[in-house]
């Protein structure tokens, strides 16, 4: 019964909320399973699990533990990763790409967030992904990346790695034209530099993804999600650069978090939870 009047619920919340976007690419989003838990009520990151297909890493943003979460499709937490001896400074986004053995996947943690534009470096925390053999697990072993953007400091709350050229991928947000930073291959040394390539007419950008066989590109603000083809493999800040196809969206309450399926079958969004209202995973499945 209380699942029943969730749903009822939810439906009745998410159709009035405000619709952006006609593209016809994927179908309407559809909320999955039940609503997240209280654990994940400030969700601010999302990525499709490599090593446990049909699972998702996601985290809270700041101020809560230093913990990243596998969670099912339907909002079912399934193991709690925590990151030995460090804070949550301002976690915003998550990723997965290579690292240090070109064998493995790794995943990044983000603590790129920087609301007051007051932290001269930003933190990335890069691990092994974890296989999902038991609830809880304590992660010592990882590296901590710190990165310096060549033109100032900023707030950045979207970050992509390109499974193509390996490159990676900073957003501002709170600029009318977002900043695009790269950081180049291999990322050797522990201070890195983000490289400001173009600015983008986009604002208030919080999530971006790669998909895993790097022709789509997708980057969402609170309002909308734009998305890219990109069947020639070529430098994403160029792709960024030519119009996007705006796709059909359903704005959440604080949707700041967004990941392609790894089977290409579509993409998944994430919002952080309100006191009225309790935040879904949302599919949006390929026509």
């Amino acid at each position: 019964m209380r699942l029943i009047l969730w749903t009822a619920l939810a439906a009745s919340l998410l159709s009035c909320q405000k619709k952006t976007g006609t593209s016809n690419i994927f179908e309407p989003g559809v909320q999955q399973g039940q609503p997240v838990p209280s654990e994940l009520a400030e969700a601010s990151g999302l990525v499709a699990s490599a090593s446990n297909p049909g699972l998702f890493w996601t985290h809270n943003d700041s101020g809560n533990p230093a913990e990243v979460y596998l969670i099912s499709a339907e909002g079912e937490i399934k193991m709690t990763c925590r990151l030995n001896g460090i804070t949550n400074r301002d976690w915003e986004d998550i990723a997965l790409g290579t690292g240090p053995d070109s064998t493995k996947t790794y995943v990044y943690v983000a603590d790129i967030g920087d609301n007051l534009a007051q932290y001269p470096v930003k933190i990335l925390y890069r691990f092994e992904e974890p296989v999902f053999d038991a609830p809880q697990k304590d992660i010592s072993n990882f590296d901590t990346l710190y990165i310096k953007l060549d033109d100032g400091v900023r707030d950045t709350e979207a970050l992509m790695i390109d499974p193509i050229a390996h490159g990676m991928y900073i957003l501002s947000k709170r600029e009318d034209s977002i900043h695009f930073y790269k950081i180049d291959y291999p990322y050797a040394a522990d201070t890195l530099t983000g490289r400001f390539r173009v600015k983008l007419p986009f604002k208030n950008i919080c999530a971006a993804d790669i998909s895993a066989d790097g022709k789509e590109v997708i980057i969402k603000d609170y309002d909308n999600i734009y998305y890219w083809q990109r069947p020639d493999g070529g430098p994403i800040s160029k792709l960024l650069q030519t119009p996007p196809t705006q796709l059909a969206y359903v704005r959440e309450r604080q949707g700041e978090a967004i990941t392609f399926a790894r089977d290409g079958s579509g993409f998944y969004t994430l919002s952080e939870s309100v006191p009225e209202e309790r935040a879904w995973v949302v599919f949006y499945k390929r026509k």
